[in-house]
């Protein structure tokens, strides 16, 4: 049986209902525009329309990074980039990023069951920022900076 796409247009914005799921059937349930509904129930349904789920889910692993890994270690680690499964953490100092190396599985485990959509297949540790010797007062373009009086 071919479906005749104008006619269903035609006829859903004739009678003003929305449909829910299952665009196929013909006994669908509706739901009238008019009636209120939660925001809860909207922003689930358009998460899930969308497939928005993962990005969600990763987004909140930024945001909750305090209660998925515990405070004293939110105190000294940040979450900084979640690139194709790669998550980035800054650690406050290069004793902690080499004590989160050590705890790598852990901290991966912790993760999959905190933030249960997101998609976090290694850890990359990276220390403190350290100073660029190649901007200031006394800086040569293209030297190596105060190093090449060393030797």
């Amino acid at each position: 049986m071919k479906r005749d796409i104008a006619k269903d247009l035609y006829k859903f914005y004739r009678s003003g209902f929305k449909k829910l799921k299952n665009s196929d059937q013909s006994n669908e349930n509706r739901e009238r525009n008019t009636d209120p509904q939660s925001i809860q129930s909207i922003l689930s349904e358009v998460i899930s329309n969308r497939n928005w789920s993962q990005g969600f889910a990763e987004g909140s692993l930024f945001s909750d990074w305090k209660m998925i890994v515990g405070d004293e270690i939110a105190e000294h680690t940040t979450p900084i980039s979640l690139v194709d499964g790669k998550l980035t953490i800054q650690s406050s100092s290069t004793a902690w990023s080499t004590q989160m190396r050590l705890m790598k599985n852990d901290l991966l485990k912790t993760i999959s069951t905190t933030a249960p959509g997101a998609l976090v297949e290694e850890l990359i540790f990276i220390g403190p920022n350290a100073p660029s010797w190649k901007r200031g007062l006394r800086s040569i373009r293209g030297a190596r900076g105060p190093r090449d009086t060393y030797g």
